[in-house]
């Protein structure tokens, strides 16, 4: 049974392997995106009828929804001059902004983006609006929402075979073994993916923010700002989040890698 489990992660592993565009990295995503896509289509829907939504001619819906379709659309002729259209093949963009003070802004699989109207104060203006746009549009296109949930499956089936290989022993040595294992994942695996999808984001965001034809520059200042509402935060290696101080090191010298693409390629 062990090994029958063995074979099938690598199996899955094998099958599941992909690249994310820019970065080059290897991902591993168990589920296939149009299955990801329409959960999100769902959950997206839920979310739009049972929240206090931004009307479609307000001002600051007008600003997201214009900025969000620059960007989106720089991030596709990106992926379309590298022979990587299939990243968002069946994308439907979609931009909302939701009533709510909560700092906060996100985009699920298929390109459903989110700002929370308490992130617009943040934000200051439309190049830190698109800072921010191109970091969710990049989460979307990375499929980190995929590798997530395939990491959550690989995570439930290690649970299976230690549970396994732990059957003999007494309920109280496996209930310890479990607890080992749980925190042992959760920070050997799951919250440095939090924080690599984070950095990578920031690496992916800042080239389709510059190719959209704004300042990628202004990262860094509204990074330092969310970084100060934050208060006290845990330390790094149990944080979901990149250190603030080295992502700000780390998005300056992305500024210039971005800007370059954006002369490459143009801008929209």
């Amino acid at each position: 049974m062990k090994k029958l489990l063995t074979v099938s992660i690598i199996l899955s592993l094998s099958y599941g392997c992909t690249t994310v565009p820019i970065t080059g990295r290897k991902q591993m995503n168990l589920l296939p995106e149009s299955q990801m896509m329409g959960m999100a289509v769902t959950s997206y829907n839920q979310f739009v009828s049972s929240n206090a939504m931004v009307a479609a001619n307000d001002a600051r819906s007008q600003q997201v929804k214009e900025i969000g379709a620059k960007v989106a659309a720089a991030a596709t002729r990106y992926l379309r001059i590298k022979g990587a259209s299939d990243r968002v093949a069946g994308f439907k963009w979609d931009f909302q902004v939701a009533e709510s003070n909560e700092v906060n802004a996100w985009c699920m699989p298929g390109g459903k983006v989110v700002f929370y109207t308490g992130i617009l104060p943040i934000c200051q203006d439309a190049d830190g609006i698109a800072v921010v746009m191109g970091h969710e549009v990049a989460h979307a296109i990375a499929r980190h929402g995929n590798e997530r949930m395939s990491q959550g499956l690989m995570v439930q089936g290690g649970g299976m075979a230690l549970d396994l290989a732990t059957s003999g022993q007494s309920a109280q040595n496996r209930a310890l073994f479990g607890q080992a294992y749980g925190m042992g994942t959760t920070v050997a695996a799951i919250l440095p993916f939090s924080r690599l999808h984070e950095s990578e984001a920031d690496e992916m965001g800042l080239i389709f923010t510059a190719m959209a034809g704004y300042d990628p520059a202004k990262a860094v200042p509204f990074w330092e700002r969310m970084s100060r509402l934050g208060g006290s935060r845990p330390p790094e290696f149990l944080s979901t989040h990149p250190d603030p101080d080295k992502r700000s090191a780390k998005l300056a010298e992305q500024v210039r890698v971005a800007r370059a693409y954006a002369s490459k390629y143009g801008t929209n």
